[in-house]
């Protein structure tokens, strides 16, 4: 069972290696030691070995709210975090341990890992899935993320696995000079993986970004962002990055009625989508909102939805109270594979791109239908700039009033409690 576990380690890297997405040779040989079953007891080892995301925890209505997350996602952030032997890290969010198991491979003996989880239940059964797997040195809290953990600062490098809106100063206290932070950010409602680094210039700005998905994270740093559930549709889903008051039942009831239909002439595959254009509606709408469906659609809507991960259906629009507007692939079309990493595990080509509408819904959904595909030709104006035509700066705060510099040409700034991030194009030269 021992060789047949190893295999099936050595299966999931490989996985990896073919998906496009370059891992170093660290990272990879970390993934290949330590036992991610482990860290998953109710789960069979040949699932646990996928590239799959795997939700551990849901809240009361049915939310997830904690993980093992896509080994993908992982092996590329920890690349991103830049460790070495002898480092200190903290991270937020310990899921199951098997983050900060990897971690604690990529430190060594000499290194330091602290993870800190919201929830006791969660930081506990970290902390006894760490000792099963032969890691009982890292060390697991159970507290708010958001205060750090000062026992063991300085950090060389400080990494979160839960979605954030902003940076806690905690944490940026807590860096040792020189250190890196990795952050899933969320850029109202589209998120990224952040590397940020020191600016000398002032601030702190990325040094890489990466698209990525992650539940958000709870507790005094919680975000804006807001997941709704219709009683209409239980297994309909809207997620609005500012929290707005809509009525999701309104909403829901809404998907019953004839759609209006507004035909563009973008064509796009589901890897554009979440990388380029899900991006663009983030910094471009602030109506913007993410409406999803687990399991086969009940609503025609979501059967057209244009992004799909594992068994649920997701789409993007525009939403006010009573209307609204989402993206669709064309009718007939029933791709099962619309999602990029799902074709990706499965070891198959890149989904091919198709011919963008939008279906309006409710009183004004022709006139929100009309300005969201007006969206979409603006991005294809645009050259259909993606995650890595953009570079993010990141200036906290040194008063509560204080607010960070104005936005220049073709930058987007976005205001946050304790920071001011701009999302700036890239210099072409």
């Amino acid at each position: 069972m021992v060789a047949e576990l190893a295999r099936m380690r050595d299966r999931m890297v490989s996985e990896l290696a073919t998906s496009g997405q370059p891992v170093s040779a660290a990272v990879t040989g970390a993934l290949r030691v330590v036992p991610r079953h482990l860290f998953l007891p109710g789960i069979a080892p040949e699932l646990a070995y996928r590239d799959d995301a795997i939700v551990t925890r849901r809240g009361p209505d049915g939310q997830p709210t904690s993980s093992s997350s896509q080994p993908m996602i992982m092996a590329i952030m920890l690349d991103q975090l830049q460790l070495a032997p002898g480092q200190r890290v903290l991270e937020i969010g310990a899921g199951t341990g098997y983050n900060a198991a990897l971690m604690k491979h990529l430190v060594g003996a000499d290194g330091t890992v602290v993870t800190v989880d919201l929830d006791p239940e969660v930081a506990a059964e970290a902390a006894a899935h760490l000792a099963v797997a032969g890691y009982p040195e890292v060390t697991v809290v159970a507290a708010d993320g958001a205060d750090g953990y000062p026992d063991g600062a300085p950090y060389d490098r400080i990494i979160a696995t839960v979605g954030v809106s902003d940076l806690a100063p905690a944490w940026l206290a807590q860096l040792a000079p020189g250190g890196r932070i990795v952050v899933p950010l969320d850029l109202r409602g589209s998120q990224r993986s952040v590397a940020f680094e020191r600016d000398p210039a002032g601030g702190w700005r990325s040094r890489s970004v990466v698209p990525c998905g992650f539940m958000r994270m709870r507790g005094t740093l919680a975000g804006p962002e807001r997941t709704r559930v219709t009683g209409d549709y239980p297994e309909l889903a809207l997620m609005l990055p500012d929290g707005r008051p809509l009525d999701v039942t309104v909403l829901g009831r809404a998907l019953d009625e004839p759609a209006a239909e507004r035909f563009t002439r973008v064509l796009a595959g589901p890897a554009q989508l979440f990388d380029g254009l899900g991006l663009w509606l983030a910094l471009n709408e602030p109506r913007m909102g993410v409406l999803s469906e687990t399991g086969q659609p009940r609503a025609a809507a979501l059967a057209r939805a244009p992004g799909r991960i594992r068994d649920q259906y997701v789409t993007a629009g525009i939403f006010e109270p009573g209307s609204f507007a989402v993206l669709a692939r064309p009718a007939g079309d029933h791709d099962r594979d619309a999602h990029p990493a799902e074709r990706t595990r499965r070891g198959r080509t890149a989904a091919p791109p198709f011919q963008l509408s939008v279906l309006g819904y409710g009183p004004d959904g022709d006139i929100l239908a009309a300005q969201l595909a007006a969206l979409l030709e603006a991005w294809e104006a645009a050259g259909r700039p993606g995650t890595r035509n953009f570079r993010i700066l990141a200036y906290p705060r040194t008063t509560e009033d204080a607010s960070g510099p104005a936005a220049g040409p073709g930058e987007s700034v976005i205001e946050r409690p304790h920071t001011t991030f701009v999302v700036a194009p890239l210099d072409p030269s």
